[in-house]
């Protein structure tokens, strides 16, 4: 197995040197004079601290989710705050740890960026050292005869952990930094993300912005047992006989179980096993069988690997956009299938994929609100990244935000939504005459 590397030396000044290129580049965006003379705009939630508030969705990437922390650093120092959080797989990670950092209007990247700088991602990677040495071949695209004599030995692994590693690790390290910021508890966060009018959020016209709820952070996990996409925190209840109890790190281990690589997080025994499910479970997931006794999670990335859709809203123009942060190209090329590796990677990729890509086909608003972090030429299962790397993959992540910022018109996308709903309204008008469905 190769020589594990040194201890990182990363601090948080070395990924903002990273990125001032962009930053650069978005704060002479801003600068740019508009129609009328306004400022630039991006949401009509805003504060008197002069911060504009945005929701966002971040795809699963592995440790490319670097990348997203780049995103969200130009944003931030362009005075852009984050209300709703939403995320699969490393996403989710991100997501639930902005969420847990502090209130809504605090910036959130340094304290991120001095956890992952001081973190070992290699530890993740727990297994035994059959599971390691099996991982490495992965890795560095082995011939197919080392992968069968390496997969030979961890078959075991397969067929009684259903994964090569545990996933402890990465576990307690989001436990250990939940701890840190007190959310041991959904009670715990759902405080944290509760505003009130004194927390001066308000719109442009200067109606108090405070939703009375929770702002959401919505995590994604594919429960494998019922077959059905899990939203958490809010479908807790349906695994979790006392959901408000339940650490937040569960629902971050869940939806990031890679397949095969980790092991399944596995929650039971449910509220109501071996009872029909009813409605609960019909309205929430579809699902109509007996309740199971217990259930396993792989990534929510099998699903649903970038759920842009969260927060959508189809007959409303909303108060602020849905920002999107992808890790990858916008299959600007078709894949090069000249390895079974490749084959087998591409057939993943295209499962994972194809619900979040119809939504955006159907939805062609949201092409305006996705960004794309050039991140193809890196490997997302490679857990031993070198600090030059995490650099790199921060300062994509930072130039996806810069060209958003040049590119987004906010006036302009209210506009268009507007339209966007009169034609379904009238489309849905004329379903009746037409026996349109």
């Amino acid at each position: 197995m190769p020589a594990r590397r040194p201890a990182q030396s990363l601090t948080p000044a070395d990924f903002y040197r990273a990125a001032q290129p962009a930053l650069d580049w978005a704060r002479a965006a801003v600068q740019q004079p508009r129609v009328g003379g306004q400022a630039w705009q991006v949401s009509d939630i805003i504060d008197h601290r002069g911060y504009q508030y945005v929701d966002l969705v971040m795809e699963g990437g592995g440790v490319l989710g670097i990348a997203l922390v780049g995103y969200v650093y130009v944003l931030e120092q362009l005075n852009v705050r984050f209300l709703q959080l939403g995320g699969t797989s490393a996403g989710s990670i991100n997501a639930m740890l902005m969420a847990a950092a502090g209130p809504v209007w605090d910036a959130k990247t340094e304290w991120l960026l001095t956890q992952l700088a001081a973190q070992d991602l290699y530890a993740f990677v727990d297994g035994d050292d059959d599971a390691r040495d099996f991982a490495e071949v992965v890795l560095e695209n082995g011939r197919l005869l080392k992968y069968f004599w390496k997969g030979a030995q961890v078959v075991d692994n397969f067929t009684e952990d259903l994964g090569l590693n545990p996933g402890h690790v990465f576990h307690a390290w989001v436990r250990g930094l939940l701890d840190e910021r007190g959310i041991r508890r959904v009670a715990d966060l759902n405080r944290l993300r509760t505003l009130a009018p004194v927390d001066g959020l308000r719109l442009r016209n200067g109606t108090p912005y405070a939703p009375g709820q929770p702002v959401r952070v919505a995590v994604v996990a594919a429960d494998v047992t019922t077959e059905s996409k899990a939203v958490f925190p809010e479908m807790a209840h349906l695994y979790y006989a006392q959901p408000e109890q339940v650490h937040p790190a569960d629902f971050v281990r869940a939806s990031m179980s890679i397949p095969f690589f980790f092991w399944p997080h596995t929650v039971g025994p449910l509220p109501g096993a071996g009872q029909p499910g009813g409605a609960l479970w019909q309205d929430a997931t579809g699902y109509c069988g007996l309740v199971p006794e217990t259930v396993h999670f792989l990534d929510g990335g099998i699903m649903s690997n970038f759920p842009i859709d969260l927060f959508h809203q189809h007959y409303r123009v909303p108060n602020c956009p849905t920002l999107g942060i992808k890790l990858g190209l916008n299959r600007s090329r078709p894949n090069q299938l000249t390895k079974f590796t490749k084959l087998i990677g591409a057939m993943f990729d295209a499962a994972r994929h194809v619900h979040d890509y119809d939504f955006i086909k159907r939805n062609p608003d949201f092409r305006l609100l996705v960004s794309y972090a050039e991140t193809d030429q890196f490997n997302w299962l490679d857990f031993g990244l070198s600090d030059a790397t995490k650099l790199e993959l921060f300062a994509k992540g930072a130039a996806a935000a810069a060209k958003f910022v040049a590119d987004f018109d906010w006036p302009g996308y209210r506009t268009l939504r507007q339209e966007m709903i009169k034609a379904y309204q009238m489309t849905d008008a004329m379903r009746p005459a037409t026996g349109l469905t």
